[in-house]
């Protein structure tokens, strides 16, 4: 059979027998005579099919040949449908994209192109046999291919439900577990509650039996007092003595119930709980990865760009002292004022919002919930302040260390730094535990511990020296972050990506950690000028590094990355 319809019919028992059949008639087993061919159809047509190609609307313009012309053709001219512009013809070749376009293509995208021809113009054929050949195969290859990995997509997608449904039952296990866990509370809580109130009112039914029993002895005594006049003198003496005493137990048990008041049933809220589950973001991280996808390569931070930023406000005193800033869960920044005695809180913009007050110098500050934060204050005193729709305080609680350089937020937990140990406090101010420079004959600190900054279930401290020390919850340390370039290393910050930000005080410059503990190289600070850098926050929202720098300066900095 030849190609697109032109085969040379042969006797099956039909009256008919032609030498060129209808191509759309013998789709349907109808045996007709061709006397047409359509070159853009590629079929030989009867004389009803060539009637309805004419008058069709989408083939009116296909050129139709003699049925005799195109027999005797040793090549017919085929015309194709431009892929970009449909209702065109390829009609050009562009040597420069080695592609047929048709000749709108040419003129929109290839007019600076060279070698741009006519295919008409095209002599030499450019397909060999074995072009011919090699794409059969490659066509071939590719087919198998294809097919090959669109199975792989399918299994893909099953594979993919599979596990969504384990990640949806270790979602609700999760959910369980806590879920569990809070009513095992509560149910102590109620059986607590029910204790007390069972205790407290056996204790008052007790006093309630007992001030009747007075009360009838009261009345008692009461008749007798009216009679005693009838009684002899040595009998009188008694009974006034019996009365005597009554009133006086009387009295006594009136003025015990009265100093005892009325008793109240007092629950109080356990603040960290409430606290812990306000402030986790997430029950865990989804995210999709290619099994191809071996590591993730560390973003490299560059400086693109630094700024100075005014904080000075008008009713400020003194010249500012920014000593310390943190980054609030809305990615707005706050920062605390050592000599104006205050707490500034930026805008998305890096301009100041609004102010606090307070009534000692800030020393350190932590964000401890989506609308709160920790200020350490030179007196012993850490105040929890609302970030809300105003500044306000919330409540104090007393912290050992004058000298605290930082303070971080962990699970409910405030970690407070001074000169020899990180201390750590829960919200209600009891001292938890003391993480000393020397741990079982071990150093955990080469100098003293500094500023501090959380990652994860860690809390990263800064000693004064080459790095910082990575905590667990328990006080154990779990990594260590040192590199010989930082010297007197201080300010600690992670970004979005887990990269951690060490400053080196004395040596000027930074330097990042992945987040598998990797040193990830140095932006040093030197041709900036930024000097002893103290603190400092990454604002992933903006891309940008904020510093505080321990001297008296209205700016603080702002390092721009590039994306």
């Amino acid at each position: 059979m030849a190609e697109g319809g032109d085969f040379t019919s042969i006797k099956d028992g039909s009256d008919a027998d032609f030498e060129l059949v209808c191509t759309p008639c013998g789709e349907d087993d109808i045996r007709e005579e061709a006397v047409k061919f359509c070159v853009e159809c590629n079929q030989y047509l009867c004389t009803t099919c060539a009637r309805c190609h004419r008058r069709n609307a989408a083939s009116k313009s296909h050129k139709l040949l003699d049925r005799e012309d195109a027999k005797n053709a040793s090549m017919v001219a085929m015309t194709t449908k431009c892929r970009y512009h449909p209702d065109r013809d390829i009609e050009m070749f562009c040597g420069t994209h080695d592609m047929v376009y048709c000749a709108k293509c040419i003129a929109i995208e290839h007019r600076a192109c060279e070698n741009v021809k006519s295919i008409d113009d095209i002599t030499t054929s450019l397909v060999q046999q074995n072009d011919i050949q090699r794409l059969q195969f490659e066509t071939k290859a590719v087919h198998d291919q294809l097919v090959a990995a669109n199975k792989k997509k399918q299994k893909n997608v099953a594979s993919l439900e599979v596990q969504r449904s384990d990640i949806l039952h270790n979602i609700q296990d999760i959910e369980n577990t806590i879920v569990e866990y809070i009513g095992k509370l509560k149910r102590e809580a109620v059986e607590s509650l029910n204790k007390t109130c069972s205790e407290v009112n056996g204790k008052l039914e007790s006093e309630i039996s007992l001030m009747a029993n007075t009360i009838t002895e009261v009345d008692k005594s009461k008749g007798i007092l009216q009679t005693v006049n009838r009684v002899d003198a040595r009998q009188q003496f008694v009974q006034i003595k019996l009365i005597e005493r009554t009133v006086k137990d009387a009295k006594e048990l009136f003025e015990e119930s009265e100093s005892e008041g009325t008793r109240i049933a007092r629950f109080t809220e356990n603040a960290d709980l409430r606290s812990i589950l306000t402030t986790v973001t997430d029950l865990g991280r989804v995210e999709s990865l290619s099994e191809n996808q071996k590591q993730i390569t560390p973003r490299q931070y560059k400086i693109k760009a630094k700024k100075e930023l005014n904080v000075r406000m008008r009713n400020d005193n003194k010249t500012c002292y920014i000593i310390d800033l943190c980054l609030l869960q809305d990615g707005t920044v706050v920062l605390t004022d050592y000599s104006n005695r205050k707490i500034k809180r930026l805008d998305t913009n890096f301009s100041i919002k609004d102010a606090f007050d307070v009534t000692f110098n800030p020393t350190a500050i932590c964000c401890t919930a989506k609308n709160e934060i920790a200020v350490k204050l030179s007196n012993d005193t850490v105040q929890f302040i609302s970030v809300g729709q105003i500044l306000s305080v919330l409540r104090n609680i007393s912290v050992a260390g004058v000298s605290c350089c930082g303070m971080a937020y962990l699970a409910g937990e405030l970690w407070v730094s001074n000169e020899s140990s990180v201390n750590v406090y829960n919200t209600s101010g009891t001292l938890l535990k003391s993480i000393n420079k020397i741990v079982n004959g071990q150093s955990i600190f080469k100098s003293s511990p500094k500023r501090m900054s959380v990652r994860g279930v860690t809390v990263i401290v800064t000693d004064g020296s080459d790095g910082a020390v990575c905590l667990g919850r328990d006080g154990t340390v779990k990594s260590e972050l040192r590199d010989g370039r930082l010297k007197n290393c201080i300010g600690v910050c992670v970004s979005a990506d887990g990269t951690v930000f060490l400053s080196g005080y004395n040596s000027k410059n930074f330097v990042m950690f992945s987040g598998d503990g990797k040193c990830q190289g140095e932006l040093s600070t030197k041709e900036t000028d930024l000097l002893y850098v103290f603190s400092l926050c990454y604002v992933n929202q903006r891309n940008c590094l904020i510093l505080a720098r321990e001297i008296y300066n209205d700016s603080i900095n702002i390092l721009e990355m590039y994306d």
